[in-house]
């Protein structure tokens, strides 16, 4: 009978060859190892960090390594445990004990990685987009989008564009290539104000080269009269030489251009979810009708109908009010053809910019989108890339206000009028064919900022220094100040200064300040030597002296 070794209080006998500390199996320790916890072990005078059970070579345990060891045996405090582990051991721990996720941070992780690669998925399709239109529409580098280059100017500090609308893309349309819209827009970027103008479709114009229709006829056929390539240079080409012919006729220089077609005017007007757009019948007419596009339902419907009043119009309805200029009865409200259309034009541009510029339209991913698309495809300009963000900012600053719409046709004094030349039906300046005179006049009147040329008051000038021609050579240095002369003659015989100005009237304070300070006088406002028509407001006398 075997003698078994009793154990006492808990201890197991240790076996032969076995030291103190070592586990009694091998397959025990190395299941028991990997659950064990860092214990200091205490050896002498140095502290020794290992595993309870991991042996110690070429010693075995004493009592006061026991003792040391156990004594904290009742603080299960892990921090206290972690602080005597050096910073290997440390990191070793945290690698084998990870503490699980909490599911709210992993859902919000997850969800913000989304949000991120989302946000880089529309951003570049956007950029691809801007890139791809750019790059259709704009000349220059599409990174010049990043850039904000001033706008080129006239003289007078205004920068104008020349807006052409052709129905090229209305297939079966007869004279698709005719620019039968024609309108010009001048911006002054510093004094954030607009004017704009239409160019009548009918005026009567040499082209100064050979056209279908001889070297001369409608404006409207000048745009397709200059080439008919498909290129990107020929569109360019275009362009340049219509702004030249327009600018000559205008008295303007004219620096930029933009062809568009049906598309962009009714793709535009449904992008921004429609315009208002306020519409009076001319002559006193009670509201506004043509039938001249209701073939298109056969002629169950009106696409141009209204009482006089402001109307929430869709893209389509728009497109054709922008046309109708009542040429096919029944009809009535458009009583002045052309003009007509080219006034509802103007309003519907107005309401577009208006609409266009709103936070909401901005920020709409979708109306911006189909911006893109529809100018991309249907617009074409010679504008920089790097003047983009230019007039994007003078859009936003100008005020509906600061906008005024002008017309060739005023109730009171027209500068162009309808009559027939040639067997045709044409527009063509008050003060005779090719006379543009009265036409470039209107305009500079109306766009400048110079407020001599705005009151555009009529001055007589006389010439009394007995030198023939004197009189004409001082009129010709005020005409090109920007001063209106009326006429030029002699002054009766008598004594002058070397030179009188006098004044009729109180208006044009402007102008009369300015002639004082430029011939350093006093104005007079007593009764002028000679007698002048009504609407003359200045008399210049320039004496033997001047």
């Amino acid at each position: 009978m075997k003698n078994k070794k009793s154990s006492t209080d808990g201890f197991i006998p240790r076996r032969s060859g076995e030291q103190l500390g070592d586990l009694h199996s091998e397959n025990k320790r190395a299941t028991f190892s990997s659950e064990l916890e860092y214990r200091p072990l205490h050896t002498g005078d140095n502290n020794d960090v290992r595993p309870i059970g991991d042996p110690q070579s070429g010693r075995g345990l004493g009592r006061s390594d026991i003792d040391d060891s156990l004594k904290d045996i009742d603080e299960d405090s892990d921090e206290k445990v972690v602080k005597k582990l050096s910073r290997k051991q440390r990191r070793r721990l945290a690698g084998q004990v990870k503490r699980p996720r909490s599911l709210i941070k992993r859902i919000i992780k997850w969800f913000i990685i989304i949000i991120f690669v989302a946000a880089l998925g529309v951003g570049g399709y956007m950029a691809y987009k801007f890139y791809t239109a750019g790059s259709n529409i704009l000349q220059g580098s599409f990174l010049d989008i990043l850039k904000t280059q001033a706008l080129k100017q006239d003289s007078n500090g205004r920068s104008n564009f020349l807006v052409l609308g052709t129905s090229e893309d209305d297939l079966g349309h007869d004279g698709a290539n005719l620019t039968d819209s024609m309108l010009v827009v001048s911006i002054d970027q510093t004094n954030k104000n607009v004017y704009m103008f239409s160019v009548p479709r009918d005026l009567y114009v040499k082209y100064g080269t050979a056209c279908t229709s001889g070297y001369s006829g409608k404006i409207n056929a000048y745009f397709s009269c200059v080439n008919e390539d498909t290129t990107t240079e020929a569109e360019q080409d275009r362009l340049t030489q219509t702004q030249k012919l327009v600018g000559d006729i205008f008295g303007m220089d004219i620096q930029y251009g933009i062809h568009v077609n049906h598309t962009v005017i009714k793709e535009a007007v449904d992008a921004v979810g429609g315009v208002d757009v306020d519409i009076q019948g001319s002559n006193g007419d009670s509201g506004v009708l043509d039938r001249n596009f209701d073939w298109r339902c056969s002629y169950k419907c009106y696409l141009v109908k209204y009482d006089n009043g402001v109307y929430h119009l869709d893209g389509e309805h728009a497109l054709f009010l922008s046309m109708a200029r009542g040429d096919v009865a029944p009809t009535y409200g458009l009583g002045n053809s052309n003009f007509d259309r080219e006034k509802n034009q103007q309003k519907i541009m107005m309401a577009l910019k208006d609409k266009a510029m709103t936070t909401g339209t901005l920020t709409n991913l979708t109306a911006v989108m189909k911006l893109i698309d529809t100018f991309g495809a249907n617009l074409r300009t010679n504008i920089q890339t790097a003047e983009i963000r230019t007039i994007a900012k003078v859009a936003s600053e100008v005020k509906t206000s600061d906008i005024f719409m002008l017309s060739l046709v005023g109730v009171d004094n027209s500068v162009v009028k309808s009559g027939n030349y040639d067997g045709a039906s044409v527009v063509m300046p008050s003060a005779g064919m090719y006379d543009y005179s009265e036409i470039q006049n209107f305009i500079k009147k109306n766009v400048t900022s110079d407020p001599i040329i705005k009151e555009a008051a009529p001055i007589v000038v006389l010439n009394a220094t007995g030198q023939a021609g004197f009189g004409q050579t001082k009129a010709d240095v005020l005409t090109a100040a920007g001063y209106t002369i009326s006429s030029v003659g002699n002054a009766p015989d008598g004594t002058y200064d070397s030179v009188e100005v006098y004044q009729i009237g109180t208006d044009s304070s402007a102008t009369a300040a300015k002639l004082a300070k430029t011939y350093n006088v006093t104005i007079k406002i007593t009764k002028p030597p000679i007698t002048v028509d009504p609407d003359v407001k200045f008399v210049i006398i320039f004496g033997a002296t001047s």
